[in-house]
């Protein structure tokens, strides 16, 4: 083996142009560098062949595994990259169609690296690397490279390894997600697919309203993802997935034959075995995933592969972000506290990280007792149950109940049948007939359009008491129902003997069974086979679940946040309503705001939980202290046909936690259900605070514990009677400038003949942080009246006590009237008037909708105008911020941007006394409880007025210390030599920091709390 400087050695030559070296010299050191760069060839028993035949005369340059490489000398030529893929397609289709198996196709200079599949009878690029001259990136090219030709092995799954490997950024996703695109576009019509993809649409619609899109996208994305969880499953087992069929392996028959249910299945995801080329795809994938060594996993590893496939921007669209281990095994440990006893059931399991720590908690207990394993699996999956509405959260929950565990249990001969509880359902019961119920029989609706079905599927209540012989049956119906040997139209009850002998049926059950094998026939009849038995099975057990006699112990989980305003209509009805009925409707201003969370925890207890029973949910830190959660906090649920009393015992509040884990603050509450003696106890005002920044890779508890400070805190909550700020009414949002590149400008050249007394020539002030389409837009150039170029505030301009120099924006404001092209005064100002119809012209062209002008734009809400004449002295703070950052503006010109809020002050002392209070740290935590939340409390807009800052009063000596100790700090602050052009994040820290240090602030902290302490 070639020491690192020799690989590295090689790289470089590899990098560099050499006109000297030749074609057959650089196809040498790339196989030199393919046996020697780890790519782990000869332990897969892998050659580098160079010029192997390939019929009619030609030879390829390197052939190795399932991956031909066609070297060229330089490939900065079009031509020779033309007329090279032309010759590669050849060599990729003839291999293909040899083998049967998925060939990749590699062109490449020593430079430039670039892969390519087949895509029909053409040859599409899926991905590069390219190797800098300067510093070449060896490590990185190997990793390109091992990605596509896939031959490591005993990869340990570390969060890292996944995402570097199997993550939307490597070459082995890129190639994969390629190839499962090209298989649905060419076979995405078929019956068959189209149905599995509709009922995909139908079920994430429910589960996440108008944050879902339907799109082709996304089904292939979670296709992958699924058809992966399920080969990673067979490797848990050690099941050699690259030597089985593939319906084998997607449709779990290795599994039955395990005796392991409920883990891989037939679903709406297998639709690849159903297209020509499906099968070579599926053979490609696991070629990938068998990298791994899966029986290393420490952890729900699954949620990583979710994270690292789909995009940030998808996951963040659709609401989804999955709960850290850290927090989930906590979580456990305080909620379950008899694991051996206690039944516990996550209603919204996602991925399975609770149920992963759930079942791992369970079975050390069982070692502990020394219990039997075939008695400890039995206890454990009817122990430890998930249930969620997306499908391939259900997925990817089912593998990771599997690696928790293990290997070693799972494979071990006095194993026993295993039923892996995770179940395709709706918990929230959004839209279930539970009328129909109550004659003992589970009901489920089978109709098309918004319902799945057209008839209905009626069992027997006693049916569901033992899961996998209730699944085993219903399996075998679907299996019955699509026989090949059936007669269409005909349902064969004869066939029902064996099943109700092997299944020892009761006679007065066999009816319900033989009439929904009718129903099950004429689904197939109707083309719309494969999928009932997965759907029936799933839904069977949440409505079982919700019997009183069957109801559990312990509900865990991290609850679907979805707001109001993202629910489609329909939803929006039936989630007041519901919300109403228990007490949990706020109404008003924020019923937009109200979120999902509080409603499911309601139902979830309402359902699930047994009476004294524990709950511990991960939820928006909102549920503390806003209004809009004031019904759940009562912990008072009562319907027409029940009463559900909680007991609150308390809460984890973790909106100080860095890094960030969810797009919003968190927190966990914990609670008990009450029995019908006993009352309701809301939600404590008081909580447990938890401070700390995490570091990178602490994903097991022991690991993030040291960095953690747990401490009591108070809860401040919006109070009806706290009087508010007499300023408010002076507060004011900027206007809206936007978009930037059509008035923002930057001064150019005026030429050598120079443009004239009072007129200014400009062009666009471009940005790096421009969006589509104005980024694309070309710069408007112009020579403009001076009055019309007005000095604008943004947010990024205000630091504490201090501004930076504005921006200069073309503002069409003749006094307080704003010019547009329909104003005949416009035309008074030629320069002026070509810059607004131009303006105007690229505005129609490309807004998003044609509901407003630009005039209507610019002037929205009439922030814009509402500022002019302009008043001599202003205070202004930024609308968002971790800190509040305030000073004060003089110029009466001055237009302040919508990232800014002002008011106006009367006079000097007004505005510092008022700078006094807005900079000091002591105001921006009595504000964060009021501010809305994103990631932190940044949202802070007007609610500093919802503090009771009382109005200036020169007498008050409390008021007029402020005002002094303000200005000292405003002159401490203006004397700061600062680069202002400087980032202003990095300028605002560093005021931050000198005040912190000033021998006033501890008095002006103790000043702002004794003022605003109410």
């Amino acid at each position: 083996m070639p020491t690192n400087e020799e690989l590295q050695e090689l790289v470089a030559r590899l990098a560099k142009r050499d006109p000297m070296r030749s074609e057959a010299t650089i196809q040498a050191e790339v196989r030199q560098l393919l046996l020697t760069g780890g790519l782990n060839l000869a332990e897969q028993q892998l050659t580098v062949d160079l010029e192997t035949q390939a019929g009619a005369g030609k030879r390829i340059d390197i052939e190795v595994g399932f991956t031909v490489i066609e070297m060229k000398k330089d490939l900065r030529s079009a031509s020779i990259v033309k007329a090279a893929e032309k010759q590669l397609r050849g060599y990729v289709k003839a291999r293909s169609e040899a083998s049967g198996q998925r060939y990749v196709g590699i062109l490449s200079d020593g430079i430039e690296w670039r892969a390519y599949h087949l895509r029909g009878e053409d040859l599409e690029l899926v991905t590069e690397f390219k190797l800098g001259s300067a510093h070449p990136d060896g490590p990185g090219l190997l990793l390109w490279l091992e990605g596509v030709l896939a031959t490591s092995q005993g990869i340990k799954p570390t969060p890292a390894e996944i995402e570097q490997r199997l993550g939307a950024s490597s070459a082995s996703h890129a190639l994969d997600r390629a190839s499962l695109k090209a298989l649905y576009a060419e076979h995405g019509n078929l019956p068959t697919v189209k149905l599995k993809r509709q009922l995909w649409a139908n079920l994430l619609r429910s589960a996440l309203g108008t944050q879902f899109t339907d799109d082709d996208t996304l089904f292939i994305e979670h296709t992958l993802l699924v058809n992966s969880a399920e080969m990673i499953a067979h490797l848990i087992l050690d099941l050699p997935v690259t030597e089985l069929a593939p319906a084998t392996v997607l449709r779990g028959r290795r599994f039955e034959q395990a005796q392991i249910y409920g883990v891989v299945e037939e679903d709406f995801f297998d639709w690849v075995l159903e297209v020509p080329g499906g099968e070579s795809h599926v053979r490609s994938v696991a070629r990938r995933l068998s990298r791994f060594d899966w029986a290393q996993v420490e952890h729900d590893v699954l949620k990583i592969l979710y994270e690292s496939v789909i995009g940030a921007e998808t996951r963040k669209s659709l609401g989804e972000y999955y709960t850290p281990d850290w927090l989930a095994e906590q979580v456990v440990e305080t909620a379950v506290t008899d694991p051996l006893a206690q039944r516990v059931v996550d209603p919204s399991c996602g991925s399975g990280t609770f149920l992963f720590h759930a079942a791992r908690r369970y079975l050390a207990a069982a070692e502990q007792a020394e219990l039997p394993l075939a008695q400890a699996l039995t206890g454990l999956t009817g122990c430890v149950v998930g249930i969620d509405l997306h499908p391939v959260a259900v997925a990817l929950a089912r593998v990771t109940y599997l690696l928790a565990i293990g290997r070693e249990r799972l494979t071990a001969p006095a194993r026993g049948p295993i039923a892996v509880p995770v179940y395709l359902g709706d918990s929230l019961q959004w839209q279930q007939r539970l009328d129909l119920t109550d004659f003992d029989q589970l009901v489920i609706p089978t109709g098309e359009g918004g319902q799945l079905f057209a008839d209905e599927l009626r069992f027997p209540d006693r049916m569901l008491a033992d899961a996998a012989r209730f699944d085993r049956i219903v399996s075998e119906l679907a299996d019955l129902a699509v026989r090949p040997d059936r007669t269409p139209g005909t349902v064969p009850v004869g066939r029902l003997t064996a099943l109700y002998n092997r299944w020892a049926v009761a006679p007065e059950d066999q009816g319900a069974i033989a009439e929904n094998f009718g129903v099950l026939c004429r689904l197939v009849d109707d083309g719309r086979d494969h999928i009932w038995s997965y759907y029936v099975r799933n839904l069977a057990r949440p409505m079982w679940l919700a019997r009183k006699e069957n109801r559990v112990d312990v509900l865990v989980g991290n609850p679907p946040w979805l707001s109001y305003r993202h629910m489609p209509k329909e939803m929006q009805e039936t989630f007041k309503d519901l919300s109403v009925e228990r007490g949990l409707w706020h109404g008003g201003k924020s019923a937009t705001q109200q979120d999902l969370s509080g409603l499911f925890i309601a139902r979830a207890v309402e359902q699930y939980l047994a009476t004294s029973g524990n709950f511990a949910f991960v939820v928006p830190n909102a549920v503390l202290d806003r209004g809009y959660f004031e019904g759940f906090r009562a912990g008072k649920y009562y319907t027409q046909s029940e009463k559900v009393d909680i007991a609150f015992h308390g809460s984890w509040d973790l909106r100080r936690i860095r890094p960030h884990f969810f797009p919003r603050g968190s927190a966990v509450v914990f609670g008990q259900r009450l029995t019908k003696d006993e009352h309701a106890k809301a939600l404590p005002a008081e909580t447990e605070r938890w401070t700390g920044k995490l570091p990178r890779g602490a994903s097991a508890w022991h690991a993030a514990k040291p960095y953690l400070t747990r401490e009591p805190a108070e809860l401040v909550r919006g109070r009806e009677d706290l009087s508010e700020s007499p300023y408010k009414p002076r507060i004011n949002n900027g206007a809206t400038i936007f978009p930037k590149v059509l008035f923002f400008v930057e001064e150019r050249d005026a030429g050598p003949l120079g443009t004239g007394g009072g007129r200014v020539p400009v062009r666009s002030q471009r940005s790096s942080t421009e969006k589509t389409p104005w980024k694309n837009l070309s710069a408007l150039e112009g020579v403009i009246e001076q009055e019309f170029i007005r000095p604008v505030l943004l947010g990024e301009s205000v630091l504490p006590y201090r501004v930076l120099p504005p921006r200069k924006a073309v503002l069409p404001l003749d006094g307080s009237t704003l010019l547009d092209s329909e104003n005949p005064g416009l035309d008074l100002y030629p320069g002026l008037a070509d810059w607004v119809r131009d303006a105007e012209a690229a505005w129609l062209a490309h807004r998003a909708s044609d509901r407003m002008t630009l005039s209507e734009q610019l002037n929205f809400r009439h922030k814009l105008t509402a500022q002019l004449p302009g008043t001599p002295l202003r205070i202004v703070y930024g609308k968002a911020g971790m800190y509040v950052a305030a000073a004060l503006v003089d110029d009466p010109a001055m237009v302040i941007d919508h990232k800014l809020y002002w008011g106006t002050v009367n006079t000097l002392e007004e505005g510092l006394y008022l700078c006094a209070i807005l900079n000091t740290p002591a105001l921006t935590e009595l504000v964060r409880p009021y501010m809305s939340y994103g990631k932190d409390e940044r949202d802070i807009d007007k609610a500093i007025w919802k503090l009771p800052i009382p109005l200036y009063d020169a007498g008050n000596d409390q008021h007029a210390r402020l005002r002094e100790l303000g200005a000292a700090e405003q002159e401490r602050v203006q004397s700061m030599g600062i680069n202002e052009s400087a980032n202003f994040v990095t300028l605002r820290r560093r005021i931050r920091e000198t005040l912190a240090l000033s021998p006033n602030a501890e008095e002006l902290d103790q000043l702002v709390t004794e003022l605003l302490d109410q």
